[in-house]
């Protein structure tokens, strides 16, 4: 019976006296405006492919993936990732498709590996030309073009 008083007197109380609004709550919003984040950030960033050497009209096909750091002490699924894309290696290039589903695996990772487009000077090689391609330091894939022997008709006259 008392428990029953006491709810009841409780509710009352606190139907009669509304309580008043809490005067140190400021909204999170007013904190975090536009305002106070600088003009840096919202900068349009397609003026920066000339430093990274790149076309917003025409991306490139293909990234050229090194890892630069360790896994050890990073989360399990970061080295699950790097797994997944074949970076076992540290400073051991990869060549992946610039496509959406590659480019969210790494955005996971972003930290532990350099992202360069694979510049292709020559051309894409062919099929025969595949094996005598190699990669240089500055990200290009160079096709060493063998000399082909010339036809005996040739000699001949």
């Amino acid at each position: 019976m008392s428990s029953v008083c006491l709810s009841s007197l409780s509710a009352k109380i606190l139907t009669e006296a509304a309580l008043p609004p809490c005067l140190w709550f400021v909204s999170a919003r007013s904190k975090f405006t536009k305002a106070r984040i600088p003009k840096e950030i919202f900068a349009e960033r397609s003026k920066q492919h000339d430093k990274y050497g790149g076309d917003p009209d025409q991306p490139h096909k293909l990234h050229l993936v090194t890892r630069v750091k360790s896994t050890l002490r990073r989360p399990y699924w970061e080295k699950e990732m790097v797994k997944n894309l074949g970076l076992e290696k540290a400073y051991v290039p990869v060549i992946h498709k610039n496509t959406p589903a590659v480019n969210s695996q790494l955005k996971f990772v972003k930290h532990l590996v350099r992202i360069q487009p694979l510049k292709t000077p020559y051309g894409l090689p062919t099929e025969q030309e595949m094996a005598d391609t190699y990669i240089n330091s500055n990200g290009e894939l160079i096709v060493r073009r063998l000399l082909q022997p010339v036809d005996p008709k040739a000699i001949e006259s």
